[in-house]
């Protein structure tokens, strides 16, 4: 089947799909998980195959250790999955109300976006995360892993489509591409897909934002910032800044570059570079944070690059108002923090920081669908049309209006017969 096909065969599933009951839709997603348990060594078995190749054909190692599937994602996906299903529905919410005559109400309310396309590199538990959201919003989904995770998704893929349409969801719902020439086609099928959603590298990203008339929700880069103020307390700063920068460094929620106040940077940055040594982080700084401690000097380009690695930038900054110019502009509008016990201080970062995500005494590694309570994400977004953040249940359905009346017509109001009260019920 061609990816045409597909993606008609998705879009006319997308249809049903809408007018699932939510009862159906998470007896489906609990069978799946079921189905993801018992087939756990199966599926580790493929994913093996995967890391082995990605290694015999020397791919980076970020990228392979984002594609390993082993017995504690599983464990994760899972839980999210049962999360998921915790979670009410999104569709068919009123989100609000207008009488706009005597029985003439027009309704506004939550429906699926259709048909969703997913793109995305190395992560095999994307392709159940982005599933699953899409299966509980009530949206059709066709998916696009990478070369390097073929095997893996194409078992996970199985599962949710046996289960799913064995179990009521209609027939073709869930598509799943595997070429690059199925990806170059499925950017021309604006006639069937809806949203496109891509999930990868920074040059990845672009190509897809510049080659496609499908509107398209997401981010090119996560370059993530933790701002350490003059009046942030020693000990969480540095464990912040730890966090950020190491728990999982080939994320897009990793902090990048860490700026820090000058009236504290000969107390922090030793004990500062003393934690990160414990990862081997490599450190390029400033030409005061090199006066320092020993790191190797920064360069125009450190401000503006996405590590995904154990590498970090690192800067000195006069003031606040530096530290919010300079993540204005070399950051990529996704997640930055403040360190600081000055609650004026803080308000006013997270007012001016122009970001998806601000935070305050906490690790930007927060900022993701699942610790967000929205039953993981299909992605952040770091637009500012429908969805911002991490995109979950809420970012995957739109709305659309509903007037009921009874045999009402435009030419009264024209006349002057009747007139409007705009009068809001909810």
């Amino acid at each position: 089947m061609s990816t045409k096909d597909k993606a008609a065969s998705a879009k006319t599933a997308s249809i049903k799909l809408a007018g699932l009951s939510t009862k159906t839709k998470n007896e489906v997603l609990s069978k799946i998980s079921e189905v993801i348990n018992k087939k756990a060594d199966e599926i580790i078995a493929v994913n093996e195959k995967d890391i082995a190749w990605s290694q015999k054909n020397n791919l980076p190692e970020p990228l392979i250790k984002r594609l390993k599937f082993d017995k504690k994602k599983i464990k994760d996906v899972t839980e999210n999955i049962n999360s998921l299903i915790s979670l009410p529905d999104p569709v068919g919410k009123t989100l609000s109300a207008t009488e706009l005559d005597k029985n003439l109400e027009l309704y506004k309310v939550s429906c699926p976006i259709g048909l969703i396309g997913i793109i995305f590199e190395s992560r095999p538990d994307a392709l159940v995360q982005i599933s699953s959201l899409c299966l509980k919003s009530g949206n059709a989904v066709i998916l696009k892993g990478g070369s390097e995770a073929q095997n893996t998704n194409k078992i996970l893929f199985e599962i949710f489509k046996e289960v799913s349409e064995s179990n009521g969801l209609p027939e073709g719902w869930i598509q799943l591409i595997e070429t690059r020439s199925d990806v170059n086609e499925l950017l021309r099928l604006e006639k069937y897909i809806d949203l496109l959603i891509p999930r990868g590298s920074n040059e990845f990203v672009k190509y897809i934002m510049n080659n496609t008339n499908i509107p398209v929700l997401g981010h090119a880069d996560g370059i993530c910032h933790v701002y350490i103020d003059k009046d942030a307390d020693k000990d969480m700063a540095i464990n912040i800044a730890f966090d950020s920068k190491t728990q999982y460094v080939s994320v897009c929620n990793a902090a990048e570059t860490i700026l820090i106040h000058k009236d504290v940077a000969q107390k922090i940055l030793p004990v500062l570079k003393s934690k990160l040594d414990e990862k081997n982080v490599e450190i390029y700084g400033c030409n005061k944070t090199c006066t320092i401690i020993n790191a190797n000097q920064a360069t125009e380009n450190s401000w503006s690059t996405e590590y995904l690695d154990y590498k970090c930038s690192i800067k000195i900054v006069e003031s606040e108002e530096e530290a919010i110019e300079h993540i204005n502009k070399y950051g990529s509008h996704h997640t930055d923090a403040i360190i600081s016990n000055n609650e004026e201080t803080a308000k006013r970062f997270m007012e001016y920081v122009d970001s998806a995500n601000v935070f305050w005494n906490c690790s930007t590694r927060f900022s993701d669908g699942y610790r967000y309570g929205l039953g993981a994400e299909v992605g952040i977004s770091t637009n500012k049309i429908h969805a911002r953040g991490p995109v979950g249940l809420e970012g995957l359905v739109i709305y659309k209006w509903k007037l009921i009346g009874n045999g009402h017509i435009v030419a009264d109001y024209v006349s002057g017969n009747k007139k409007f009260i705009h009068k809001k019920i909810y």
